[in-house]
C-alpha cells in the first residue's frame, strides 16, 4: 500500500472511530447546542403549569432559576384564555411574546392555576409569586 493510501486510510479511520464515540456518548454539535425555544415548568404550591419560552434569552433565564441564580423569578404575561398550547391540561396558557421575569408584581396577577382556570384570577395577566421553576424542556415542533 502507498504512503498516500496508508495515510488516507489512516485518516479514515481516525475520522469513522471519533464519530463511533461520539455516537455512542451521545454528543453531537446540535446536542451542545444552546436551545433557543423551550418550555418551562413551574410549580406553584402543589401544581404546575407550562409557559413557552419564545427566545434565547428567556430560554437563558429560567436555566438561571433552574440552577438557583439570584434572578427576577416571578413569571409574568398575558393570559390566553381557551386554548392551552402547552399548558395541557389547563384549558389557558402565558402568551410567549408578552412573557416576562419580575422581582415583585401586583397582587391581582397572583394565585394558583386553578384560579386562572375557574377565574378566580380575573386579571389577563398572570404572576404567581411563589412559583418555582422545575423543569425545561426543549419545545417539540
Amino acid at each position: 500500500m502507498s504512503k498516500t493510501r496508508r495515510a488516507a486510510s489512516t485518516g479514515l479511520a481516525v475520522l469513522l472511530s471519533a464519530g463511533a464515540v461520539a455516537a455512542l456518548s451521545g454528543c453531537s454539535p446540535q446536542a451542545d447546542a444552546p436551545l433557543t425555544r423551550a418550555v418551562a415548568t413551574f410549580q406553584v404550591v402543589d401544581q404546575s403549569f407550562k409557559v413557552e419560552l419564545a427566545t434565547p434569552e428567556l430560554v437563558e433565564h429560567a436555566q438561571k432559576l433552574l440552577d438557583g441564580e439570584d434572578v427576577s423569578a416571578i413569571p409574568l404575561g398575558t393570559v390566553v384564555r381557551g386554548d392551552a398550547s402547552v399548558n395541557e391540561p389547563w384549558t389557558w396558557h402565558i402568551d410567549p411574546a408578552t412573557l416576562e421575569f419580575a422581582d415583585f408584581t401586583t397582587e391581582v396577577c397572583d394565585g394558583l392555576p386553578e384560579y386562572v382556570e375557574d377565574g378566580t384570577v380575573t386579571s389577563d395577566v398572570y404572576c404567581p409569586w411563589s412559583a418555582k421553576i422545575t423543569a425545561i424542556e426543549p419545545l417539540a415542533d
